[in-house]
């Protein structure tokens, strides 16, 4: 098995979309999803082309509502080649007599290669061989080569190569009643005999975009032949080159396409139509545009290297993991102003929106690229103005980021939601996941942490901080009668509860996650500007007008913050979960089989799970997947709550019983908890959060994109999770907790600075530093703790420590 290789032998017209979805190419800027060349947007197949940060707008109206949906944009198809031998029909491969079909997507050089054999007729065979790539050096380009051999025959190849203007946003079945058409075409123009050039623009944001296409024919030598018929063409949207060549016995001829794809206020540019032609006319061929795109991959996976043992099966979906989130978060990324999509730039599910899922990507990536998560830090810095607003509007102090965040940073969430097993539109109240700008407070204390960029925390992460933590304190009530503070209206993580059966109006009271987040946060906030100088911290209280009463409020909080228990001490999801209805489980499961999305079905069967003691996914257990049981113990007993860490196994297991796993990010969660208290549960757990985008384990989801959280998510497990690895008080700490079934686990990190290389078995532990100037850091292994200098490696034994020895 290769473990760096995604094949597909044969065509099944079923598995397009899915097939579609893994096999996207990005850079982190651009990704086209893997569709064949030759197909446009029908039942089967589903080309797109996305740009991160590429938004617009459209209204609906439902139940004579006005609905307005911000949708990431499908950009006009570059992918765009036909072709058919003689007079024959032109290539389709769900009408075509294939004597052969396959797909392989290299994911260590970024490759995705198509191997056509068509039966022309009788003996007559043409071999078709198509490369592509999206360049991981220049975002703007990407290519494709399709080789022409003929075999038992002669004749004439008609090939039509250009570019698909009359593109919708239909990716997603559920959204297809709704308006999808973002963009205008504002002109289609043959710049030459070569280079075709659109120019279109989106319809609300006013975002004007070019695409130019280069067009060559090389021979067998590689050569350009300058002698092959062509002309334009334009018909149903489609604009460029038809192309009439002379097809040799066993002599083959290679038509190449470059593309450049440029967006207005894009980087370094004078106009995106000028920039585009200018772009593809430099541009390398394919064979040179390959060698730097491989060169560059390289690199990434110098730093992203993950070696799972002899497990060639989980190494395969790791490789194929962290090849998506690199595609969808990469060096390109870092300064343009994007967050990370929760279904990356795969697909047009969520509308390309940025979630809570960033607290799944952002702890991954301090470890590798730190840079990245301070980038993605500042998208949701640069719109504090547009969350401080939203929280003024409702009333409150601070700010509050949205639920679903795009273009500037307002609420993008729905106003309704389609049920597809009913077909009924009900509304959508996941705006009230205030936990969003916990999961903001989270990343910013954790980058912090990892990197003691105080750069960062003097200027953006400490005002992200006081905001959030002033929004909460603003919304958070004082109970006279039971001396206690009490946060209401909100929703947790689990999103099948937005509020009580026997109420109106939306939201729930006390949503436990959430009201210990909060008393983490601010805790946080203390300590950061604890670690700002004094004149710094001076002026920081001045510029965010932070004044005693203020803080004294805060601290106040963290000492009154009212926590829903019940039975022996299990932490309540939210007040009064536990006066909810037990369900049928085992009822449901005959009646259904896959009840995932059991929210759909209660609500089909015109009940809804507000009734139950149900969960989509972790809620309360996720304070075991962010936070120690120490830091929780901490905060539970300085609010007066005679909790001790004992309790987290009959925890864990009491909502275990209780989940759907709707969410992919379910199975994930869960997983890490059963690390140390049952790995044989804990593995089996990880399997499924392997297996649910490869496999589509939803059913249907994952063509419509990728996971980014569920995927990056299984590497943090194996990176932070399987290692025990956290930084905490600047020591590099590690507590292993290595499953049976993964005999060895090797990969870089990026430590303050260091290039870190860790090796982790059953007996012991290897910390390797790279040569280098920069101060030394210090490790943790269970209780232990060793300088570790540049140059030099650590050795720890699972029964001590070997003292540092020279790299």
């Amino acid at each position: 098995m290769s473990v760096w290789t995604l094949t597909y032998d044969g065509y099944d017209a079923e598995a397009q979309g899915l097939r579609e979805a893994l096999c996207t190419l990005g850079n982190g800027v651009l990704g086209t999803r893997g569709a064949v060349p030759e197909a446009r947007a029908d039942d089967v197949h589903y080309p797109g082309t996305y740009r991160a940060g590429v938004f617009n707008r459209l209204t609906d109206r439902i139940d004579d509502v006005a609905i307005t949906n911000e949708s990431m944009v499908n950009l006009p198809n570059w992918l765009v080649l036909l072709f058919r031998v003689d007079d024959g029909p032109w290539f389709a491969p769900d009408a075509a007599d294939l004597a052969g079909y396959r797909t392989e997507l290299d994911m260590r050089r970024g490759i995705l290669t198509r191997h056509v054999s068509l039966v022309v007729d009788g003996d007559r065979r043409l071999r078709v061989t198509q490369r592509r790539l999206v360049h991981l050096g220049d975002p703007r380009l990407a290519a494709l080569e399709s080789t022409f051999l003929a075999e038992g025959f002669s004749g004439t190849l008609t090939v039509r190569c250009g570019i698909d203007t009359a593109v919708r946003n239909r990716g997603v079945e559920r959204y297809r009643d709704l308006s999808d058409e973002h963009l205008d075409v504002l002109s289609t123009e043959e710049v030459d005999e070569r280079t075709t050039l659109v120019v279109a623009r989106t319809n609300q944001s006013q975002l004007r975009l070019a695409e130019a296409q280069r067009l060559r024919v090389l021979d067998e030598e590689g050569e350009e032949r300058s002698d092959t018929p062509r002309r334009w063409f334009e018909e149903d949207g489609l604009v460029g080159h038809e192309l009439e060549l002379p097809l040799g016995e066993d002599r083959p001829v290679t038509v190449e396409k470059v593309v450049a794809i440029v967006v207005g206020g894009d980087p370094a540019i004078s106009e995106p139509a000028e920039t585009a032609v200018r772009a593809t006319v430099h541009a390398d061929g394919f064979d040179g545009l390959l060698a730097s795109h491989v060169a560059k991959w390289d690199q990434l996976w110098d730093r992203f290297e993950l070696r799972f043992g002899e497990n060639a099966a989980v190494q395969k979906v790791l490789n194929l993991h962290t090849f998506h989130a690199l595609q969808t978060i990469s060096h390109n990324t870092i300064d343009r102003d994007v967050g990370a999509p929760a279904r990356g730039l795969h697909g047009e599910a969520y509308r390309g929106h940025i979630f809570w899922d960033e607290v799944f990507i952002l702890p991954y990536l301090n470890l590798r690229m730190p840079v990245l998560t301070r980038s993605l830090l500042l998208y949701r810095h640069r719109r504090l103005g547009e969350a401080r607003d939203r929280a003024a509007r409702a009333g409150h102090a601070g700010a509050t980021f949205p639920w679903q965040s795009g273009s500037d940073g307002r609420e993008e969430s729905q106003q309704l939601h389609l049920n597809p097993i009913s077909g009924e539109w009900k509304p959508d109240n996941s705006r009230l996941q205030h936990h969003i700008n916990l999961a903001v407070a989270y990343n910013v204390w954790q980058y912090v942490e990892t990197t003691a960029d105080r750069e960062f925390l003097r200027y953006y992460g400490l005002e992200l901080l006081v905001e959030v933590t002033r929004f909460f304190a603003s919304l958070a009530t004082y109970d006279r009668i039971d001396d206690r503070y009490h946060l209401r209206g909100v929703m947790g993580p689990d999103e099948f509860h937005d509020g009580y059966p026997d109420r109106d109006e939306p939201g729930l009271d006390d949503n436990a996650y959430t009201n210990l987040m909060v008393v983490w946060t601010i805790q946080r906030t203390f300590e950061l500007l604890e670690l700002l100088p004094d004149h710094v911290r001076h002026d920081v209280e001045r510029e965010l007008d932070l004044g005693r009463s203020e803080l004294d409020h805060w601290e106040d909080l963290t000492r009154r913050m009212f926590v829903p228990f019940h039975g022996d001490g299990i932490i309540s999801q939210f007040a009064g979960y536990e006066e909810l209805e037990e369900l049928d489980w085992e009822d449901y499961r005959q009646r259904y089989g896959d009840i995932q999305r059991l929210d759909r079905i209660l609500h089909a069967e015109d009940d809804t799970p507000n009734r139950y003691k149900v969960a989509k996914q972790a809620d309360t257990l996720m304070l075991f997947y962010l936070l120690t049981a120490d830091e929780l113990e901490r905060m539970l007993q300085g609010l007066g709550y005679d909790w001790t860490p004992d309790r987290i196994p009959d925890t864990i297991e009491y909502y275990r019983a209780r989940t759907s796993h709707g969410s992919t990010l379910s199975a994930l969660a869960h997983s890490w908890l059963h690390a140390r208290s049952d790995r044989r549960r804990s593995w089996a757990l990880f399997e499924q959060a392997l297996r649910s985008d490869i496999d589509d384990i939803q059913g249907g989801t994952t063509q419509e994109g990728i996971h980014l959280g569920a995927m990056t998510g299984t590497l943090d497990l194996v990176q932070r999770g399987y290692t025990g690895l956290a930084v905490e008080e600047d020591v590099l700490r590690f507590e292993p907790t290595l499953p049976e079934e993964v005999e060895e686990l090797t990969f870089p990190l990026h430590y303050r600075g260091h290039q870190l290389r860790v090796q982790l078995d059953h007996d012991g532990l290897r910390v390797s530093a790279a040569p280098s100037d920069l101060p030394a850091v210090t490790i943790g292994f269970d209780d232990r703790r060793e300088v570790l200098r540049s140059g030099e490696t650590l050795t720890f034994a699972m029964d001590g420590v070997g003292g540092p020895t020279s790299s």
